[in-house]
């Protein structure tokens, strides 16, 4: 696998860190997530679970070993040195700032060990007005000017449905700790990474920035392209309270549509691109949609090639069988249900271990090993 012979040693909790270490152990990198005292990671705690595990704690932290130090112990903090020393990669996700107060931050750290990657994710980053604001996924999601733009019907600011700053943060942190490993084998050194979740999701936003940047003004969502200004690029209702969504909008779709609707008179409102003018062109689609059920619709678009979905529920998105042909939802011996990788080498591919650590579980045979390594 990729990252066989790597050791990851993980200080962070909750989402973005442990996904992306996660990762990382999916395709082969020995991954050591460091516990506190106490019940170890929320994660543990938060949402049902399957089996011993929250289903949360199992997706984000299966094929690690677990091992618990209290950080505010010094004999525990110089066994965390001795395991750093070990390391390729270390992810923390405290406060900034914290790191250097128990004694572990980057400067020390890679003083010690100067081919470690040192990946520090924070809400706000290492510098910054923001940066001692203490924020999970909402917070940094409302400052960076996504949950504006995340309205429901009632032009308000809707709950995300995914948290999109730890994903963002995950995987652009990630990205950074490979190209480290990558220059180190030129370099011989590592290096240190100041991920701030509000960074990366602002980096995601390259395709709604438009009126911002062009006419210095925020967008009205409902009257833009993403969020329900373009008829082709919406959701509809069907009789039976499902919905549908037309998915593109290149005009040839809309063409080909309307002429077999037998309402080309509407064809030029979408042609000048999205906005208010389209509402008579949406509100002829909703009424469409409106005579008959998602099924109906489903069986409908099936020989053409239009640009159609049904809006499926969680559950039936999980039970999709192309998510099962790719291998996206994999079972383990108990038969319990965990996402799969999505990361898909040819010849190495990932082999997920879908053993979910037990708290602590690992601590006597890791810091028993370093007693092994020459000093």
């Amino acid at each position: 696998m990729k990252l066989e012979g790597y050791r990851v040693v993980d200080l962070s909790q909750f989402l973005p860190g442990p996904h992306l270490s996660m990762i990382m152990a999916d395709h082969g990198a020995e991954v050591i997530k460091i516990e506190p005292p106490g019940g170890g990671d929320p994660g543990r705690h938060v949402g049902l679970s399957q089996g011993e595990h929250t289903v949360f704690f199992s997706n984000a932290n299966r094929g690690k070993r677990s091992v618990c130090l209290d950080l505010k112990d010094a004999q525990d903090r110089e066994k965390l040195a001795r395991l750093l020393d070990t390391a390729d990669v270390v992810i923390e996700g405290f406060r900034p700032g914290v790191a250097d107060r128990l004694g572990f931050g980057a400067a020390r750290v890679t003083a010690r060990n100067p081919r470690i990657v040192y990946c520090s994710i924070s809400a706000f980053g290492q510098t910054g007005p923001y940066r001692d604001i203490p924020a999970h996924d909402l917070a940094v999601e409302a400052v960076a000017g996504s949950l504006s733009v995340n309205v429901g019907t009632d032009d308000a600011p809707a709950m995300p449905a995914v948290p999109n700053a730890d994903m963002a943060a995950s995987l652009m942190a990630l990205s950074g700790i490979l190209m480290a490993l990558l220059r180190r084998e030129k370099t011989g050194r590592g290096d240190r990474i100041d991920l701030s979740m509000h960074d990366a999701l602002v980096g995601w936003m390259p395709n709604i920035l438009g009126t911002v940047f062009s006419e210095q003004r925020a967008p009205v969502p409902k009257h833009e392209r993403q969020w329900g200004g373009a008829a082709f690029y919406n959701i509809y209702a069907t009789s039976d309270a499902r919905h549908i969504v037309l998915g593109a909008q290149e005009i040839k779709f809309v063409r080909a549509l309307l002429q077999e609707l037998r309402r080309t008179d509407l064809i030029e409102l979408a042609e000048r691109g999205p906005g208010a003018h389209q509402q008579p062109l949406i509100d002829f689609l909703r009424a469409w949609f409106a005579q008959q059920t998602q099924a109906h619709w489903i069986d409908w678009f099936a020989s053409r090639a239009l640009p159609f979905a049904p809006v499926q529920d969680l559950k039936e998105a999980m039970d999709d069988q192309h998510l099962a042909a790719r291998g996206m939802i994999l079972r383990d011996g108990q038969g319990r249900r965990h996402l799969g990788v999505p990361i898909r080498f040819l010849d190495e591919p990932a082999k997920p271990d879908l053993t979910v650590p037990a708290y602590g579980e690992h601590t006597a045979a890791v810091l028993g090993d370093l007693d092994k390594c020459p000093s």
